[in-house]
């Protein structure tokens, strides 16, 4: 299941790492590369992994992915890299389905018995609810409905 967002830190442009590689040579291209990565394993519950096919997908070339390896940003591993702090970081695949499962629990809980109505029917059955409630305090009232 894809995450509809990933965590970024807010001090993330002052990561020491980060200016670190960005006084290099396409240090740039490489921090950007990251972001991208970053949005991949999300979009495709990859739980931080970006597999070798995939690194032109998010326009990096092997010389950004050593890059990003040097500075601690990605750990290599067989066929692809691991991003660094994805699991402290961002949530897992298996957490972001839980969570989903318990949101439609909920919002099936939340509906149950509820018909689908036109825009119509909602308007006849407020009028109808209003004309009832006017009727009841009237009488309540000692007046006649």
């Amino acid at each position: 299941m894809p995450l509809p967002w990933v965590r970024l830190d807010t001090a993330f442009s002052t990561n020491p790492k980060l200016l670190a590689m960005l006084t290099e040579r396409d240090g740039h291209r490489a921090g950007f590369i990251y972001l991208c990565g970053l949005g991949y394993s999300g979009a495709h519950g990859t739980d931080g992994f970006i597999p070798r096919e995939a690194l032109p997908f998010i326009h990096g070339r092997q010389a950004d992915a050593e890059r990003l390896i040097k500075h601690g940003f990605w750990w290599p591993q067989p066929g692809g890299w691991l991003i660094n702090g994805w699991a402290e970081f961002q949530e897992s695949n298996e957490d972001t389905q839980r969570r989903r499962i318990r949101a439609q629990s909920g919002a099936a809980a939340r509906w149950e018995g509820h018909e689908a109505q036109t825009a119509a029917e909602r308007q006849r059955a407020y009028r109808e609810r209003n004309a009832r409630e006017r009727n009841s305090n009237a009488s309540n009232n000692g007046q006649e409905a």
